[in-house]
């Protein structure tokens, strides 16, 4: 009983579950236990259960998932689903298989209508149609939730969900295709300084609006909701939200955004928008009443974190 707790945080070399072991390190004395895909394939049911029995585990963070921007989500809808599917249904399966009491399940803002009303609450849950662009990647979410609330009820674990908005930082994905909005941008921005390119394009109008938290606030927030009393989450979720929002309150268009990343990346040409190219949601910012009721506050700014996101990546560029 005098150990220190094991706790697996699942995906821990992605930006999400590298953010989420920063944080224990920092405010906990907790035994972090990770695993890499090539030493455990999280959609491998058998491996995960191997996984499971083989160590006493306390918490599980689950922010392992396959992720990626709009192209990524168009071009593999099927990959989306099925990979986030087949890794949430083992690990929190698992889990309790283990007698793993305390589980953290990180889900996604585009788990909400795509016209829901602004800022979006939790319980505006499964009122309304989805975004084309992402529905697979949003159902996989939406089940994670659901898995972790039937766990709940059938056999009294203690496993919650939170929905972050969207993240940026250290550790991210700078795919020139692949990546979200935040990462793609910061790359073309800077390289199109670095060959003095007279325009750059951005995907869409400029016109969505979209909320963007730094990962090492995420990673803060996460925490703060997993070491909180049972009693008081139950207080902040209800019977028609099993979940928390995570956000910073307030949201940007891609046109500013731009404008933002250009400046902070010393990018002093043209820049243009292709209509031609999806928009996604007209808007997408989370009420973050709950959380914010329960004693925490972003600390990261946008400015400076988009400030500090392309100081490192220009660093591992020269590395």
């Amino acid at each position: 009983m005098n150990r220190n707790p094991r706790v697996y945080v699942a995906g821990h070399r992605g930006m999400v579950g590298g953010a989420i072991v920063r944080r224990l390190q920092a405010v906990s004395n907790a035994e972090i236990v990770t695993r890499s895909h090539a030493e455990l394939d999280l959609t491998d049911q058998h491996a995960v259960r191997r996984f499971f029995a083989e160590n006493k585990l306390d918490e599980v963070y689950l922010a392992a998932a396959k992720v990626g921007g709009i192209h990524a989500n168009n071009t593999y809808p099927a990959d989306f689903i099925y990979q986030n599917l087949m890794i949430e249904a083992n690990v929190i399966h698992e889990a309790w298989r283990a007698g793993v009491h305390k589980l953290l399940f990180l889900g996604s803002s585009c788990i909400y209508p795509r016209l829901a009303p602004q800022p979006m609450v939790e319980n505006v849950l499964l009122t309304g149609s989805l975004e084309p662009t992402n529905e697979p990647y949003a159902i996989a979410k939406i089940a994670g939730i659901k898995l972790c609330e039937s766990y709940n009820r059938q056999y009294g674990t203690d496993y919650r969900s939170v929905m972050p908005t969207n993240l940026y930082g250290p550790g991210d994905n700078y795919h020139p295709e692949n990546s979200h909005v935040v990462p793609a941008l910061i790359r073309r921005f800077v390289e199109a300084r670095k060959a003095n390119a007279e325009r750059v394009v951005v995907w869409g109008t400029g016109v969505p609006m979209r909320e963007f938290l730094h990962v090492d606030d995420m990673a803060s927030a996460s925490v703060h909701v997993m070491n909180m009393d049972k009693s008081r989450y139950d207080e902040i979720v209800t019977s028609t939200s099993s979940h928390v929002n995570i956000g910073v309150g307030e949201d940007i268009s891609i046109a500013e955004l731009a404008r933002l990343i250009a400046h902070h990346a010393r990018y002093s040409g043209c820049i243009e928008f292709d209509s031609s190219k999806p928009d996604g949601a007209p808007r997408k910012l989370l009420s973050i009443d709950k959380l914010r009721g329960s004693g925490w506050e972003p600390a990261v700014s946008l400015s400076v974190g988009i400030a500090e996101t392309i100081a490192s990546f220009e660093a591992a560029e020269v590395r």
